[in-house]
């Protein structure tokens, strides 16, 4: 590293600001809150609109895929020219695309919707992350699942408030929250005062003085790979997340209510895998986390589809702690490989390869219409055995190496 990139990280690690990094988690835990009610109304539009199961998929694909357009190219353009206050800009645009949501008498405007709930994501996602990191203090697995956990918990509030305000009140009664989004761009606005003073320069400065010490054909399949674990993780999330209520009443005959609360226990799970796995990768190393996480998963996947009601419940929730323990490490780990260029990789993991998974929900509800939902759950079952992959990552001496 440079002498400049050393004494910023002196500097940063000397201060961790965890106010900052908690405002952005909550902002997370907001925005992500609001993005998951879209799945989180899916039986209830599916009933409304008389929707087939490629229309589901094409809702989630049409907010993944805004988000996965927009972000990578957000990410590049800010790592040049920080944009202190598009976090309270990206947050109206949430706001609006609930606003559509909750008044939309056709289909289409479903998919207006859709993706402006996109366009926020876009936005919010890779500023918001290295708004995290340059406060993390050089504690960047902390950091990272700090801000990453207010989204998953954001996830998992999301079916819990539809399952209790949405489905009692009607479509109409999403606008409601479009005060949370209100909320966010208050407290966004304060953060990026902070980020302006003192975060906007000196990303921009390590963004020019980031070295790379491994050779870049080994730093771009090891990018291959991550970006690929992350494909399959949220192949698989998205076969949760999207489809997860319909399968528990298809195959064990709950009610809507109790299946948006048993989505909402597998979500909090992912919330808690999310917020160990910075901190054990710190400490550990994020090769091992990632191990642990693809590939350790794979039991659990694939006895799923064969297990009844009670083992469901428990199975999702292991699934859920250990799939998602993962995405922070990966992040830090793909931040590494590449200094200097912290908004192009979180575009990159939060834009691209979510939008990546939405076009996998899309595929997965044709699969759904044409084989049934079962099938679904059976075919996913082996996507962790891709974890294998890690084998190819840098080891921890390499990076170490690299960072020193």
């Amino acid at each position: 590293m440079t002498d400049a990139s050393t004494t910023a990280g002196r500097i940063q690690a000397d201060n961790t600001v965890f106010a900052i990094i908690l405002a952005v988690s909550f902002c997370h835990l907001l925005n992500d809150m609001m993005q998951s009610l879209l799945a989180a109304i899916y039986p209830m539009l599916k009933t409304g609109y008389g929707l087939d199961f490629w229309q589901i998929g094409l809702l989630t694909m049409a907010f993944q895929v805004t988000a996965s357009l927009f972000q990578p190219v957000i990410g590049m353009y800010t790592d040049k020219r920080p944009m202190p206050y598009s976090l309270p800009l990206g947050m109206g645009s949430t706001m609006c695309g609930l606003l559509i949501l909750s008044h939309a008498g056709n289909y289409p405007l479903l998919l207006l919707g859709a993706s402006m709930i996109g366009i926020g994501s876009a936005v919010f996602h890779p500023e918001s992350s290295r708004v995290a990191r340059l406060a993390s203090g050089g504690r960047f697995g902390l950091a990272q699942s700090l801000f990453q956990v207010g989204g998953n918990f954001g996830s998992a509030l999301g079916p819990l408030l539809a399952a209790f305000i949405v489905v009692p009140k009607g479509q109409t009664s999403v606008a409601w929250f479009s005060a949370a989004a209100l909320l966010g761009m208050i407290v966004l606005f304060q953060v990026s005062g902070w980020y302006r003073r003192h975060g906007a320069t000196s990303a921009k400065r390590l963004a020019k003085s980031g070295s790379v010490a491994l050779p870049r054909r080994k730093v771009a399949i090891a990018l291959v790979v991550l970006a690929t674990l992350v494909f399959t993780k949220n192949i698989y999330m998205a076969s949760l997340s999207s489809y997860y209520t319909f399968y528990v009443i298809h195959k064990f005959g709950v009610s809507v209510q109790e299946a948006q609360v048993l989505l909402f226990i597998f979500l909090g799970a992912v919330a808690v895998g999310t917020v160990a796995g910075g901190p054990i990768g710190d400490r550990f190393g994020r090769k091992f986390v990632i191990w642990f996480s693809i590939l350790g998963v794979l039991p659990f996947t694939l006895a799923l589809p064969y297990a009844d009601l009670f083992w469901t419940r428990i199975l999702t929730v292991l699934i859920g702690l250990i799939l998602a323990s993962a995405f922070s490490a990966i992040v830090v780990f793909a931040q590494e490989l590449v200094p200097g260029r912290v908004g192009m990789i979180a575009g990159i993991f939060f834009g691209f390869a979510f939008g990546m998974g939405g076009i996998a929900a899309a595929v997965l509800g044709i699969v759904a219409d044409s084989k049934g939902i079962d099938f679904v759950y059976q075919i996913c079952s082996y996507l962790p055995l891709l974890g294998l992959l890690t084998v190819f990552l840098p080891s921890s001496r390499e990076m170490r190496a690299q960072l020193a």
